[in-house]
């Protein structure tokens, strides 16, 4: 079977690398997207526990949550990978992983370069070409990474 190649987005923030880190992990509720989210009512907050093995989820207006994964490298403020368990029928399941990983690198006191590599995407099988052209699209991670940045250069 061909390798499926991971879905890589890259941004420079006008941040140092503590404050790029602290709005993507702290801060997602602020940027991410309302729309990306697997609920059955609409979502209320993201919530990403800032530690090892920390949960990351979904609460959505009905007060149900929604796991999508977890905390599974922990390096503030350098580096951060998170667990991506959402199946192709866009369902949680913890027997299923893909990893997306985030590294922060100053480019100067206050710029940093911020990468987001979802992979793994083998894991997909067969549906794993459609997927990773759904994430990899200006409506998937590029639509994330923009609103992380507008958050992050203080917008």
């Amino acid at each position: 079977m061909t390798s499926i190649a991971p879905v890589v987005k890259e941004v420079s923030v006008n941040a140092s690398t503590e404050h790029a880190f602290k709005v993507f992990t702290d801060g997602i509720d602020r940027w991410w997207p309302r729309q990306h989210h697997i609920g059955q009512s609409p979502l209320k907050t993201e919530v990403l526990e800032t530690k090892l093995d920390g949960r990351w989820y979904g609460v959505s207006e009905d007060g149900s949550e929604c796991d999508i994964g977890k905390v599974l490298v922990w390096e503030p403020p350098t580096r951060l990978v998170l667990s991506w368990q959402l199946t192709a029928e866009w369902k949680f399941d913890p027997n299923f992983l893909t990893e997306i990983e985030v590294t922060f690198t100053a480019e100067g006191p206050r710029k940093t370069k911020v990468v987001v590599e979802h992979r793994k995407l083998d894991a997909y099988g067969p549906a794993a070409p459609a997927i990773r052209e759904m994430i990899g699209a200006d409506s998937g991670w590029g639509l994330i990474v923009d609103n992380f940045a507008a958050a992050a250069n203080g917008e």
